[in-house]
């Protein structure tokens, strides 16, 4: 039965779930001392999943693309600064490279890493913007799974998809 108009009892709890872990994960990535919590509370909203199956492969692809963005960041960054020419470079060959290990929509979260890494200029070497960057991300992740895992959705029943 639909709870507030066309909000049903699967939508509010939905919320509910990804509110929680959204907001759990910035206070552990802060509680870490990480500089762009945020990321985490980002990572978190995008890996939260109905169920725990879907949520595995959504992580794995977020967590292999970050691996791959952060490492290739920090190694084009040590080399050529904030080089668009680099970048550019760097983002083709994640595309090769996510092809090859067939890791699928890896790929967009590596670019994505990649970028930040190596497009924000930054005070601090970029290395320690890439580890920063890895544990914000493996922190939403760790949200995210552990939420849907300990309180997962229930199926919609019958009258309810009505």
């Amino acid at each position: 039965m639909p709870i507030l108009g066309s909000v049903n009892r699967r939508v509010v709890e939905d919320s509910a779930r990804t509110a929680l872990a959204a907001v759990g994960s910035f206070l552990v990535a802060r509680l870490l001392r990480m500089p762009e919590a945020y990321w985490a509370a980002i990572t978190t909203i995008i890996v939260m999943q109905s169920t725990l199956g879907a949520a595995l492969t959504v992580s794995w692809q977020r967590f292999a693309g970050t691996v791959l963005g952060a490492a290739t960041g920090a190694l084009l960054s040590n080399y050529f600064h904030y080089s668009l020419a680099a970048f550019g470079g760097g983002l083709f060959l994640l595309g090769l490279l996510s092809a090859l290990l067939r890791l699928g929509t890896a790929y967009r979260f590596a670019g994505v890493t990649l970028a930040i890494t190596m497009l924000i200029a930054r005070d601090r070497p970029a290395w320690v913007v890439a580890e920063h960057r890895f544990i914000e991300v493996s922190t939403g992740i760790a949200a995210g799974l552990a939420v849907t895992a300990l309180w997962p959705l229930r199926e919609r029943k019958v009258a309810e998809k009505t």
